[in-house]
């Protein structure tokens, strides 16, 4: 079994923002230079910028990115299937394996990405993980990072401006800092599973995770309504009707 220990490291970059984030920042920098050097390359826009920037900067652009007009969600089950059902099978069998290794996700809903993350590596099953992150944590990222595109921004900020609402990460060069962290993840998880295939193995796949493939979410994460709080609230009805 590999050792994923560094996804417990790589999971601050997307908690709530503490008072420690320069050092563990420059921790997180340091070793994806000399482990994961182009996943480095990527994170070295975020980390420059941490270093350069106050703490209250710092927590504010976590809150815009995330929650106020936020740009995506951490919630995995809901950038992969938005409200279909599949969603409540995510949550369902996350909510499983989170409770199954004592993995205290602190009040967030198990499907919560710093919180799978730090899941990776207490869990024993190599073949979960394999799913997990090949068939629903790297698709839901590269959701995610897709609503950092240009056009995306641009039509973001053009209903902000009519609503006069003030626009995510005005001034700052080349947009929101949480694309390259996200881009660096993707990295990283694309180097350490480079070899996990599931295409001709679907029939053996459990059927939360064929849900992964078939997923017929076109939206990815919204930046509008429902807010983040309601995500969860709705995502707890649903666990709560499951069981």
């Amino acid at each position: 079994m590999q050792n994923l220990e560094h996804y417990k490291l790589l999971a601050e970059v997307f908690m709530y923002p503490k008072e420690n984030v320069f050092s563990t920042v420059k921790e997180i920098q340091n070793f994806l230079n000399t482990k994961y050097p182009e996943a480095g390359i990527e994170f070295e826009r975020f980390s420059d910028f941490v270093a350069n920037s106050t703490y209250n900067q710092i927590e504010e652009i976590f809150q815009k990115t995330f929650h106020i007009q936020a740009v995506c969600f951490l919630d995995i089950g809901y950038v992969l299937f938005n409200e279909d059902y599949k969603r409540g099978e995510f949550l369902v069998n996350m909510k499983a394996e989170q409770e199954k290794h004592n993995n205290n996700c602190d009040g967030e809903l198990a499907d919560n990405l710093p919180y799978i993350l730090r899941l990776l590596p207490i869990h024993t099953d190599n073949k979960f993980i394999d799913e997990l992150v090949v068939m629903a944590l790297i698709p839901a990222l590269e959701k995610m990072l897709s609503e950092f595109s240009d056009q995306k921004t641009h039509i973001r900020e053009k209903v902000m401006n009519k609503k006069q609402k003030v626009i995510i990460m005005e001034g700052i060069k080349d947009g929101n800092i949480y694309k390259n962290a996200i881009s660096a993840l993707i990295k990283v998880f694309k180097k350490d599973f480079e070899k996990i295939n599931f295409e001709k193995q679907v029939e053996i796949i459990p059927a939360y995770a064929k849900a992964f493939l078939h997923s017929d979410c076109k939206d990815g994460c919204s930046v509008s309504v429902p807010t983040p709080e309601e995500i969860k609230q709705r995502s707890r009805q649903i666990l709560n009707n499951i069981n």
